[in-house]
């Protein structure tokens, strides 16, 4: 299996990706782009995608859902532990400047603050890790995983920096085919694209079904279309198989109200949602 993934190596992606699938073959793209272009392309490729933070919320990929619709095969929410990493010989009263991904360096807001370092927003974690490997200046640090100090030789200045001790990110596994479950008796979440015809209360109405019918709606997000301020779309997830009565008569009753719907995916509710 081929598993895209957005950044270079080193990154939380990777190693979220790699947990999931040790004999996978990780593969580095420049952009979120990139990942679901080439994996609308190729059947035999799937992305990993960090969907949403814990801590900081949306990570910014809806629009690239709403634009590929690829399907989601699986989620899984995997702990970020930030750690302050510096080349070889600094320590952790030598750095004055910190890089990283602005999720993480908002993650780790509270000790960047405590320790007066001044925050560098770069592209990625783990190409700060990178770049601070190669600048070979004892006053620079970056905010980045494990693996990435393994990768470039950096020494861990300080583990788990991150405000929040479970520090989750929910990834989604997506790719080109459809897939769907058969439905058992494990929890599933449906996961559905739609926009609304253009009338009073159309939300209101469009979801009426969903109470009626008493499914449980975990997610319910608007986006706009790009390029427009007047026209949304939302994102939904559901909890529930496609194939139960219930889901069906709600979503048939939400097909009545919308002008564009789509399902991304049927999928086995990760064991963290029993956690929380």
């Amino acid at each position: 299996m081929k598993i895209l993934y957005q950044g270079i190596t080193g990154s939380y992606s990777e190693s979220c990706a790699k947990l999931m699938f040790p004999n996978a073959e990780t593969i580095a793209c420049k952009t979120f782009d990139e990942c679901f272009e080439k994996a609308s392309l190729d059947s035999s490729i799937k992305t990993i995608i960090p969907e949403s933070n814990k801590t900081t919320g949306n990570i910014g990929v809806e629009y690239l859902i709403f634009k590929y619709r690829l399907n989601i095969y699986e989620e899984f929410f995997f702990p970020i532990n930030h750690n302050l990493l510096g080349i070889k010989g600094s320590k952790l009263e030598n750095i004055k400047n910190v890089y990283s991904h602005t999720q993480a360096l908002s993650q780790a807001s509270e000790f960047i603050k405590k320790n007066n370092f001044q925050a560098n927003v770069r592209a990625d974690t783990a190409g700060s890790a990178k770049y601070i490997s190669e600048q070979e200046d004892k006053t620079k640090g970056a905010i980045a995983s494990k693996l990435s100090a393994e990768i470039y030789n950096l020494e861990i200045l300080k583990e788990s920096i991150q405000d929040d001790d479970e520090n989750y990110t929910r990834f989604l596994i997506m790719g080109k085919d459809i897939v769907q479950p058969e439905m058992d008796k494990k929890k599933f979440i449906t996961s559905f694209l739609f926009k609304l015809r253009d009338k009073p209360a159309a939300l209101y109405s469009a979801l009426s079904g969903f109470a009626i019918n008493g499914v449980n709606m975990t997610k319910l997000q608007s986006f706009p279309e790009k390029n427009s301020f007047s026209s949304f779309f939302f994102l939904c997830d559901i909890d529930g198989h496609l194939d139960e009565k219930k889901i069906k008569n709600s979503l048939e009753e939400l097909a009545f109200h919308c002008e564009d719907m789509h399902v991304l995916g049927v999928y086995k509710a990760h064991e963290f949602r029993e956690k929380k």
